[in-house]
């Protein structure tokens, strides 16, 4: 082989060496992508992740296996993802209480602003102040009203403490001045909505898909849409806004992430895969069969959503004083 044979062959060498990694870096996703979902199967952030996850991998050109790993109201889902590598195949879905969990757990382990790099926001939808149909209220001026004529005669359920049915009544009493209505923590939203309705608790702040049967079927009354408009399901129900409580504007969302430090390109090509899903006619109707809104906003978009959510309920924690077991 003569000197210039070699060196054109060292320098073919030396090309296919800085070539291989750029078009591996193009070439993602070269294999199944993974979609954590940090609460059990049928849930409404499950359900949610399927839903997305069916249709994905057409938009992507591989598999999306969406995998459960549930503990720790979640913390277990997040932290197997803030340790898994950033490489664009290990995807979180993330929600209200994913905002919630740094102003209320202590020492977690993981960094909630620093350890993801957020993707879109998929879906929202507000949550909705119901009560027993056998409250002598009509109006939530009225539960106000009954509220303070007796100031621990009126209980509210949640899910449980620290939850956002928890966090939500919490901001109301403190809304409409400070109400004395005592909280009784269940274990989920289906032991709430059975006492709710068998009258053993009064009212509840829950998202609209939860209650929206019960309200159709008349077991619950809904005083009013705690969100910034009415809402199209309940086209009858005034929003907080228009009964003078604006800070009542709670939203329950659901968004996707990955760990900190994913390229950026991944990162842009599963929010341009998670947003066609969002405006795929099937999606876009059973999306809205769920009582949801679809978002599909930028990444930019969604960590500044996460960020001032993180900001607002460790507020509420610190203001009233909220622990967890």
């Amino acid at each position: 082989m003569t000197i210039s044979t070699t060196r054109r062959a060292l320098i073919a060498l030396m090309t296919a060496a800085v070539v291989a990694p750029a078009a591996a870096q193009t070439s993602y996703p070269n294999k199944p992508v993974t979609i954590v979902v940090p609460f059990s199967v049928g849930g409404s952030t499950d359900l949610v992740a399927r839903l997305i996850g069916d249709q994905l991998g057409n938009a992507l050109g591989q598999p999306a296996i969406v995998t459960n790993r549930t503990g720790g109201g979640g913390i277990v889902g997040w932290s197997n993802v803030a340790r898994a590598q950033p490489d664009g195949y290990t995807v979180l879905t993330t929600e209200m209480s994913f905002a919630i969990a740094p102003g209320l757990v202590p020492k977690l382990p993981f960094d909630a602003k620093k350890d993801f790099s957020h993707i879109t926001t998929a879906v929202q939808v507000p949550h909705v102040l119901v009560v027993n149909p056998d409250v002598p209220a009509k109006t939530v001026q009225e539960l106000i009203d009954l509220a303070k004529q007796k100031p621990g005669g009126l209980f509210y359920g949640s899910g449980g403490n620290g939850t956002n049915t928890h966090l939500a009544a919490e901001l109301f009493k403190d809304a409409a001045g400070n109400l004395d209505i005592v909280h009784v923590p269940y274990k989920g939203a289906g032991a709430v909505l059975a006492d709710l309705m068998g009258g053993q608790v009064q009212m509840l702040i829950t998202s609209l898909p939860t209650a929206l049967p019960h309200i159709q079927s008349g077991k619950l009354r809904a005083l009013m849409i705690a969100g910034d408009k009415r809402s199209a399901a309940l086209p009858d129900v005034p929003s907080a806004p228009e009964v003078g409580l604006p800070r009542m504007d709670i939203k329950f969302w659901i968004g996707f992430a990955a760990p900190a430090g994913t390229p950026q390109d991944a990162i842009q090509k599963l929010n341009e895969a998670i947003t066609a899903t969002l405006r795929l006619p099937a999606t876009q109707e059973r999306v809205g069969q769920m009582g949801l809104e679809s978002i599909g906003n930028t990444p930019a978009e969604a960590t500044a959503l996460v960020d001032a959510e993180m900001a607002r309920w460790a507020d509420v924690v610190k203001q009233r004083g909220i622990k967890v077991d």
